[in-house]
């Protein structure tokens, strides 16, 4: 039986959990999402700035540099995510479970403090991997003779920086879990600020150029871990960083892991499937490139947006399914996908009737203009598939559906590079520009697929004891 919301009063739960266990569904939503999604949108709008103070060297092999090591971000954010996005996921349904059993909330320092501290120690043996392999590493992102030393550069602070940045990522998670969205926004929105004061100083006054960039990442994400260890020191009731709470017990383990390997395998997709599409656009010549460039640059914001609502959603879905809370579970997800739905489908209309006035705002070309506004249309359509697997997705990692995460992420990348290549045999660059859209409507089916075949088992562990539900760990079944 589901647990009547009445039940849990504000002040027995914190503000933060009182989101999560008792209000409003939209109050809730709007409190875990819109901080979400603009904390996004300004990480968007700080990388179009730091590639501003990296052009203003006037030196195109800095600007490559960059460029060709933003792949070790997302590797960094990957591994972050693997203890992050486990970790967070399991945190949520504990604090849910805490509410009829209020032993289990005990647990929460031992993921917390395994989830950080594994972050730290995989990105410190990933860094000193790194360093030591540094010149194929450069060879492998890409860089030519221009470029390589540049690259060597901006790679070499970055991976002296990995246990901080995926130790970052990782508290950014747990911030969230415990519904503090509005927290994480101002410490994400606080490192972008502290990055942009340390580009002007590092790459403008001193002219560190590459190397001052990757060292301004570095120390803002310093910013970021002392702003989130120091509120989870002050206000959470639960979760402690402690080395001491540190464990290896498989209980922590398998649900971590489980819901975590899906967002390293997703990163490493995205990685692959950026590559993929821009070398086939590339060789159609310089307009199909840039306009495909724009159109995804136009994208961002509602896709931030979808992304702010998708991942908004997934502590209030694990911590309902901890609780055991059937009808407080489902709302939130008829209205996320209400959100998602209504959201995607009058931006994407605003955009396309007005198409070409949005687009002549970034190119003049009428050339460019004509291909992009079709790339533009593939994204939007696309875009809106994306959000409801992201939201199918979330509710598989809230629920300990470790097999049906995967599997999503997974999908992705293993039909994208045929059906791109399929599509450009047959219709060239067309084929090209409508192959994202075809992928994630095809994922969106397979999302769909496996939520109907597993929705009796995570109906049975709504009825299920509160710890069993919040240690879930997949069967072999896939159910």
């Amino acid at each position: 039986m589901s647990t009547p919301t009445s039940t849990v009063p504000a002040a027995a739960v914190g503000t933060d959990h009182w989101y999560l266990a008792t209000a409003p569904i939209v109050r809730a939503l709007v409190h875990l999402c819109v901080p979400m999604a603009a904390a996004l949108i300004v990480s968007a709008l700080y990388n179009v700035i730091n590639a501003g103070f990296i052009g203003a060297l006037h030196d195109t092999s800095l600007l490559a540099a960059v460029t060709l090591g933003s792949p070790l971000l997302v590797l960094v954010m990957a591994v972050g995510g693997v203890f992050g996005t486990g970790g967070g996921a399991l945190i949520s349904r504990l604090l849910g479970a805490a509410e009829r059993e209020p032993a289990q909330a005990g647990q929460i320092k031992h993921v917390a403090s395994f989830a950080v501290w594994g972050a730290v120690v995989v990105g410190a043996v990933l860094g000193a991997a790194g360093m030591l392999l540094r010149a194929p590493l450069v060879r492998l992102l890409g860089a030519d003779a221009a470029a390589a030393h540049a690259t060597s550069a901006y790679a070499t602070v970055l991976l002296a920086f990995v246990p901080v940045l995926a130790a970052a990522f990782c508290l950014e998670q747990l911030v969230r879990a415990e519904g503090a969205a509005r927290q994480v926004m101002i410490g994400l929105v606080t490192s972008t600020v502290a990055n942009v004061v340390l580009d002007v100083v590092f790459i403008l006054v001193l002219g560190w150029g590459v190397g001052g960039a990757a060292l301004a990442v570095g120390l803002a994400n310093v910013v970021t871990v002392a702003y989130f260890a120091t509120w989870l020191a002050r206000h959470s009731a639960h979760i402690s960083l402690a080395p001491r709470w540190f464990t290896l017990a498989p209980a922590v383990l398998r649900p971590v892991f489980g819901v975590g390997v899906g967002e390293l395998v997703q990163s490493a997709f995205m990685i692959v499937t950026a590559l993929v599409l821009n070398n086939l656009a590339a060789a159609y010549g310089d307009g199909p490139l840039a306009a495909m460039g724009v159109a995804v640059r136009i994208a961002q914001v509602p896709e931030f947006v979808l992304m702010g609502i998708t991942l908004g959603v997934l502590p209030l879905l694990a911590y309902t399914y901890g609780r055991g809370d059937r009808q407080r579970l489902m709302s939130a997800l008829r209205t996320s996908a209400i959100a998602v739905g209504a959201f995607g489908i009058v931006f994407s209309t605003a955009v396309l009737v007005f198409r070409e006035q949005v687009f002549a705002a970034f190119v003049a070309d009428r050339s460019v203009l004509a291909i992009g506004v079709t790339f533009l249309t593939a994204q939007l359509v696309a875009m809106l598939a994306n959000g409801f697997s992201g939201l199918i997705t979330s509710l598989f990692q809230a629920t300990g559906r470790a097999l049906a995460a995967t599997t999503m992420s997974a999908t992705h990348g293993l039909l994208f590079i045929p059906v791109v290549l399929l599509g450009k045999l047959w219709f060239g660059l067309s084929g090209i520009v409508w192959a994202l859209t075809v992928t994630e409507f095809a994922v969106l089916v397979v999302g769909v697929g496996l939520w109907l075949a597993t929705r009796h088992a995570i109906s049975r562990g709504l009825d299920q004891g509160s710890a069993d539900r919040a240690a879930h760990v997949l069967e072999p079944t896939g159910t």
